[in-house]
Protein backbone atom coordinates (compact mmCIF):
# COMPACT_ATOMS: atom_id res chain seq x y z
CA UNK A 1 0.00 0.00 0.00
CA UNK A 2 1.57 3.54 -0.82
CA UNK A 3 2.21 6.09 1.97
CA UNK A 4 -0.59 8.31 0.71
CA UNK A 5 -3.68 7.44 -0.75
CA UNK A 6 -6.26 10.30 -2.71
CA UNK A 7 -9.87 9.45 -1.62
CA UNK A 8 -13.70 10.92 -2.95
CA UNK A 9 -16.74 10.65 -2.25
CA UNK A 10 -19.52 11.52 -3.87
CA UNK A 11 -22.88 13.55 -2.09
CA UNK A 12 -26.10 13.41 -4.56
CA UNK A 13 -29.72 13.54 -4.56
CA UNK A 14 -30.93 10.34 -6.25
CA UNK A 15 -34.39 9.69 -7.58
CA UNK A 16 -37.07 6.36 -8.23
CA UNK A 17 -35.03 6.37 -12.07
CA UNK A 18 -32.24 4.22 -11.99
CA UNK A 19 -30.72 6.01 -14.71
CA UNK A 20 -31.01 9.53 -13.83
CA UNK A 21 -29.76 8.52 -10.51
CA UNK A 22 -26.69 6.68 -11.67
CA UNK A 23 -26.00 9.66 -14.39
CA UNK A 24 -25.52 12.19 -10.99
CA UNK A 25 -23.34 9.08 -9.56
CA UNK A 26 -21.46 9.34 -12.82
CA UNK A 27 -20.71 12.57 -13.08
CA UNK A 28 -18.89 13.11 -9.55
CA UNK A 29 -16.92 9.98 -9.84
CA UNK A 30 -15.44 10.69 -13.22
CA UNK A 31 -14.81 14.43 -11.67
CA UNK A 32 -12.88 12.53 -8.42
CA UNK A 33 -11.30 10.30 -11.09
CA UNK A 34 -10.12 12.92 -13.18
CA UNK A 35 -8.33 14.49 -10.01
CA UNK A 36 -6.60 11.73 -9.24
CA UNK A 37 -8.61 10.22 -7.19
CA UNK A 38 -8.01 5.81 -6.54
CA UNK A 39 -10.72 5.70 -4.36
CA UNK A 40 -14.40 6.61 -4.29
CA UNK A 41 -17.26 6.42 -1.87
CA UNK A 42 -20.46 6.48 -3.03
CA UNK A 43 -23.74 7.46 -0.61
CA UNK A 44 -26.15 4.18 0.56
CA UNK A 45 -28.77 3.05 -2.25
CA UNK A 46 -27.28 5.95 -4.20
CA UNK A 47 -29.13 4.34 -7.85
CA UNK A 48 -33.10 4.99 -6.74
CA UNK A 49 -34.88 7.37 -4.21
CA UNK A 50 -34.84 6.14 -0.71
CA UNK A 51 -37.86 4.01 -0.71
CA UNK A 52 -37.92 3.06 2.92
CA UNK A 53 -40.00 5.59 4.11
CA UNK A 54 -42.93 3.71 3.50
CA UNK A 55 -43.85 -0.41 2.69
CA UNK A 56 -44.60 -1.09 -0.10
CA UNK A 57 -44.17 -4.77 -1.37
CA UNK A 58 -44.06 -3.36 -5.26
CA UNK A 59 -41.01 -1.77 -4.00
CA UNK A 60 -39.15 -4.75 -4.15
CA UNK A 61 -39.04 -4.63 -7.61
CA UNK A 62 -36.03 -2.49 -7.45
CA UNK A 63 -33.80 -4.97 -6.21
CA UNK A 64 -31.02 -6.99 -8.14
CA UNK A 65 -28.38 -9.21 -7.94
CA UNK A 66 -25.06 -8.90 -7.34
CA UNK A 67 -24.22 -9.27 -10.69
CA UNK A 68 -27.23 -7.51 -11.84
CA UNK A 69 -27.19 -4.01 -14.28
CA UNK A 70 -26.21 -1.61 -11.93
CA UNK A 71 -23.15 -3.33 -10.51
CA UNK A 72 -22.03 -4.30 -13.80
CA UNK A 73 -22.06 -0.36 -14.46
CA UNK A 74 -20.21 0.09 -11.68
CA UNK A 75 -18.07 -2.39 -12.24
CA UNK A 76 -17.36 -1.53 -16.07
CA UNK A 77 -16.45 2.40 -14.53
CA UNK A 78 -14.09 1.38 -12.19
CA UNK A 79 -12.18 -0.70 -15.26
CA UNK A 80 -12.53 2.43 -17.28
CA UNK A 81 -11.37 4.90 -15.10
CA UNK A 82 -8.87 2.56 -12.75
CA UNK A 83 -10.23 3.18 -9.67
CA UNK A 84 -11.46 1.42 -6.64
CA UNK A 85 -15.13 2.21 -6.24
CA UNK A 86 -17.39 1.32 -3.75
CA UNK A 87 -21.33 1.72 -4.21
CA UNK A 88 -24.45 0.33 -2.84
CA UNK A 89 -27.08 -1.94 -4.14
CA UNK A 90 -31.05 -2.84 -3.05
CA UNK A 91 -29.77 -6.44 -3.35
CA UNK A 92 -31.91 -9.22 -4.39
CA UNK A 93 -30.42 -12.15 -3.13
CA UNK A 94 -33.03 -15.13 -3.37
CA UNK A 95 -37.07 -14.71 -4.05
CA UNK A 96 -37.95 -12.82 -0.95
CA UNK A 97 -34.43 -12.34 0.54
CA UNK A 98 -33.61 -9.03 0.03
CA UNK A 99 -30.30 -6.89 1.44
CA UNK A 100 -28.65 -3.52 1.43
CA UNK A 101 -25.52 -4.31 0.12
CA UNK A 102 -22.20 -2.12 -0.08
CA UNK A 103 -19.80 -3.13 -3.17
CA UNK A 104 -16.59 -3.18 -3.81
CA UNK A 105 -15.01 -2.83 -7.54
CA UNK A 106 -11.08 -2.89 -8.01
CA UNK A 107 -10.18 -1.42 -11.13
CA UNK A 108 -9.45 -4.42 -13.64
CA UNK A 109 -10.38 -6.89 -10.97
CA UNK A 110 -14.36 -6.55 -11.04
CA UNK A 111 -16.01 -7.16 -8.14
CA UNK A 112 -13.64 -7.95 -5.18
CA UNK A 113 -16.53 -7.95 -2.23
CA UNK A 114 -19.59 -6.78 -0.32
CA UNK A 115 -20.66 -6.28 3.10
CA UNK A 116 -24.53 -6.47 3.42
CA UNK A 117 -25.82 -4.20 6.19
CA UNK A 118 -25.45 -5.69 9.44
CA UNK A 119 -27.90 -3.46 11.82
CA UNK A 120 -30.99 -2.73 9.98
CA UNK A 121 -33.22 -0.17 11.54
CA UNK A 122 -36.72 0.37 12.04
CA UNK A 123 -38.35 3.53 12.88
CA UNK A 124 -41.03 6.07 11.38
CA UNK A 125 -40.19 6.62 7.56
CA UNK A 126 -36.84 4.27 7.95
CA UNK A 127 -38.69 1.34 8.05
CA UNK A 128 -35.87 -0.67 6.73
CA UNK A 129 -36.60 -4.53 8.42
CA UNK A 130 -39.56 -4.77 6.06
CA UNK A 131 -37.06 -4.59 3.00
CA UNK A 132 -34.04 -6.01 4.07
CA UNK A 133 -32.70 -9.28 5.82
CA UNK A 134 -29.28 -8.38 7.82
CA UNK A 135 -26.16 -10.00 6.77
CA UNK A 136 -25.20 -13.14 8.91
CA UNK A 137 -21.62 -13.03 10.45
CA UNK A 138 -20.73 -16.91 9.64
CA UNK A 139 -22.36 -17.02 6.01
CA UNK A 140 -21.19 -13.42 4.58
CA UNK A 141 -18.05 -13.02 6.73
CA UNK A 142 -19.88 -10.51 9.00
CA UNK A 143 -16.94 -7.59 9.89
CA UNK A 144 -14.25 -8.58 7.49
CA UNK A 145 -12.42 -6.23 5.80
CA UNK A 146 -12.30 -6.18 1.76
CA UNK A 147 -9.03 -6.65 0.55
CA UNK A 148 -8.41 -4.36 -2.52
CA UNK A 149 -4.99 -2.61 -4.22
CA UNK A 150 -5.57 0.55 -2.12
CA UNK A 151 -5.61 -1.26 1.18
CA UNK A 152 -8.06 -2.98 3.39
CA UNK A 153 -11.47 -1.34 3.10
CA UNK A 154 -13.69 -1.45 6.76
CA UNK A 155 -17.03 -0.73 4.63
CA UNK A 156 -19.70 -0.50 6.97
CA UNK A 157 -23.52 1.22 6.16
CA UNK A 158 -25.28 3.74 7.91
CA UNK A 159 -26.89 2.58 10.87
CA UNK A 160 -23.99 0.14 11.36
CA UNK A 161 -22.33 3.74 12.50
CA UNK A 162 -24.00 4.62 15.60
CA UNK A 163 -22.11 1.37 16.86
CA UNK A 164 -18.94 1.19 17.90
CA UNK A 165 -18.52 -2.97 18.11
CA UNK A 166 -18.85 -2.85 14.43
CA UNK A 167 -16.26 -0.25 13.48
CA UNK A 168 -13.81 -2.15 16.32
CA UNK A 169 -14.33 -5.39 14.35
CA UNK A 170 -13.05 -4.17 11.46
CA UNK A 171 -9.86 -2.49 13.39
CA UNK A 172 -9.32 -5.71 14.78
CA UNK A 173 -9.10 -7.50 11.46
CA UNK A 174 -7.07 -4.92 9.90
CA UNK A 175 -8.98 -2.48 7.94
CA UNK A 176 -6.76 0.44 7.30
CA UNK A 177 -9.68 2.74 6.61
CA UNK A 178 -13.85 2.59 7.81
CA UNK A 179 -16.25 3.75 5.18
CA UNK A 180 -19.91 4.75 5.59
CA UNK A 181 -22.24 4.73 3.01
CA UNK A 182 -25.56 6.43 4.64
CA UNK A 183 -28.80 7.98 3.99
CA UNK A 184 -29.73 10.15 6.75
CA UNK A 185 -31.75 13.19 7.73
CA UNK A 186 -34.31 15.08 9.46
CA UNK A 187 -37.95 15.08 9.31
CA UNK A 188 -39.18 18.43 8.18
CA UNK A 189 -41.45 19.28 11.33
CA UNK A 190 -38.07 19.02 14.16
CA UNK A 191 -37.33 22.27 15.07
CA UNK A 192 -33.82 23.97 14.40
CA UNK A 193 -31.70 23.00 17.64
CA UNK A 194 -33.28 19.48 17.53
CA UNK A 195 -32.08 19.45 13.86
CA UNK A 196 -28.49 20.32 14.81
CA UNK A 197 -28.14 18.07 17.78
CA UNK A 198 -28.67 14.96 15.56
CA UNK A 199 -26.67 16.10 12.22
CA UNK A 200 -23.58 16.90 15.44
CA UNK A 201 -24.29 13.57 16.88
CA UNK A 202 -24.09 11.81 13.84
CA UNK A 203 -20.31 13.61 12.93
CA UNK A 204 -18.86 12.87 16.07
CA UNK A 205 -19.87 9.17 16.44
CA UNK A 206 -18.34 8.35 13.18
CA UNK A 207 -15.25 11.03 14.25
CA UNK A 208 -14.86 9.07 17.49
CA UNK A 209 -14.88 5.69 15.72
CA UNK A 210 -11.47 6.85 13.54
CA UNK A 211 -10.26 8.23 17.37
CA UNK A 212 -11.04 4.85 18.93
CA UNK A 213 -9.46 2.70 16.17
CA UNK A 214 -6.59 5.17 14.94
CA UNK A 215 -8.23 4.80 11.30
CA UNK A 216 -9.19 7.25 8.54
CA UNK A 217 -12.75 7.70 8.43
CA UNK A 218 -14.78 8.29 5.34
CA UNK A 219 -18.66 9.22 5.10
CA UNK A 220 -21.20 9.89 2.18
CA UNK A 221 -24.68 10.70 2.62
CA UNK A 222 -27.35 12.02 0.33
CA UNK A 223 -29.11 15.25 0.14
CA UNK A 224 -32.18 17.02 -0.74
CA UNK A 225 -36.23 16.75 -0.05
CA UNK A 226 -37.41 12.97 -0.63
CA UNK A 227 -41.32 13.08 -0.17
CA UNK A 228 -43.00 10.51 1.76
CA UNK A 229 -45.16 8.84 -1.11
CA UNK A 230 -48.03 7.07 1.74
CA UNK A 231 -48.52 10.76 2.82
CA UNK A 232 -48.04 9.78 6.28
CA UNK A 233 -45.27 11.35 7.11
CA UNK A 234 -43.77 14.99 5.83
CA UNK A 235 -40.90 13.17 4.10
CA UNK A 236 -37.08 13.64 4.99
CA UNK A 237 -34.67 16.36 4.40
CA UNK A 238 -31.58 14.89 3.99
CA UNK A 239 -28.50 16.81 5.34
CA UNK A 240 -26.08 15.90 3.37
CA UNK A 241 -22.53 16.79 5.63
CA UNK A 242 -20.20 13.92 4.09
CA UNK A 243 -16.59 13.77 5.74
CA UNK A 244 -13.36 12.57 6.16
CA UNK A 245 -12.06 12.69 8.47
CA UNK A 246 -7.75 11.61 9.75
CA UNK A 247 -7.26 9.25 12.62
CA UNK A 248 -7.80 11.05 15.22
CA UNK A 249 -11.10 12.21 14.27
CA UNK A 250 -9.60 15.70 12.50
CA UNK A 251 -11.97 16.88 9.91
CA UNK A 252 -10.17 16.61 6.67
CA UNK A 253 -13.01 17.80 4.19
CA UNK A 254 -16.64 18.59 4.90
CA UNK A 255 -19.47 19.06 2.22
CA UNK A 256 -22.55 20.55 2.95
CA UNK A 257 -26.32 19.97 1.77
CA UNK A 258 -25.51 20.60 -1.64
CA UNK A 259 -24.71 18.28 -4.59
CA UNK A 260 -21.02 17.50 -4.73
CA UNK A 261 -18.09 15.69 -4.37
CA UNK A 262 -15.01 15.48 -1.67
CA UNK A 263 -11.50 14.86 -2.70
CA UNK A 264 -8.43 14.09 0.39
CA UNK A 265 -5.09 12.83 0.22
CA UNK A 266 -4.91 10.78 3.11
CA UNK A 267 -1.18 9.89 4.61
CA UNK A 268 -1.59 6.17 5.14
CA UNK A 269 1.23 6.45 7.88
CA UNK A 270 -0.36 8.17 10.03
CA UNK A 271 -2.67 5.06 11.23
CA UNK A 272 0.77 3.77 12.68
CA UNK A 273 1.95 7.10 14.12
CA UNK A 274 -1.18 7.58 16.22
CA UNK A 275 -1.34 4.16 17.45
CA UNK A 276 1.58 4.10 19.05
CA UNK A 277 0.96 7.05 20.81
CA UNK A 278 -2.36 6.37 21.66
CA UNK A 279 -2.41 2.41 21.82
CA UNK A 280 -5.65 1.97 22.87
CA UNK A 281 -5.79 -1.75 21.58
CA UNK A 282 -2.41 -2.41 23.37
CA UNK A 283 -4.48 -1.93 26.99
CA UNK A 284 -7.52 -3.13 25.95
CA UNK A 285 -9.03 -5.66 28.97
CA UNK A 286 -9.96 -8.28 26.37
CA UNK A 287 -10.51 -11.21 29.58
CA UNK A 288 -12.92 -8.31 31.37
CA UNK A 289 -15.19 -7.94 27.88
CA UNK A 290 -17.35 -11.42 27.77
CA UNK A 291 -20.32 -9.58 28.81
CA UNK A 292 -20.43 -7.49 25.63
CA UNK A 293 -21.92 -10.16 24.39
CA UNK A 294 -25.43 -9.74 26.00
CA UNK A 295 -28.31 -7.83 25.00
CA UNK A 296 -28.55 -6.10 28.53
CA UNK A 297 -27.08 -6.71 31.69
CA UNK A 298 -29.40 -7.08 34.25
CA UNK A 299 -28.69 -6.63 38.14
Amino acid sequence: MSSTLKVGLVQQQAWPDKARSLQESDAGIRELAGKGAELILLQELHATHYFCQTEDDSLFDLAEPLDGPSAKHLADLAVELDIVLVGSLFERRAAGLYHNTAVVFDRQRGRVGHYRKMHIPDDPGFYEKFYFTPGDAEEDAGFEPIETSVGRLGVLVCWDQWYPEAARLMALAGADLLLYPTAIGWHPPDDDPEKQRQKDAWTLIQRSHGVANGLPVMVANRVGHEADPSNATSGIDFWGGSFICGPQGEILAQAGDDTTQLLVELDMTRSERVRRAWPYLRDRRVDAYADLTKRYRDR
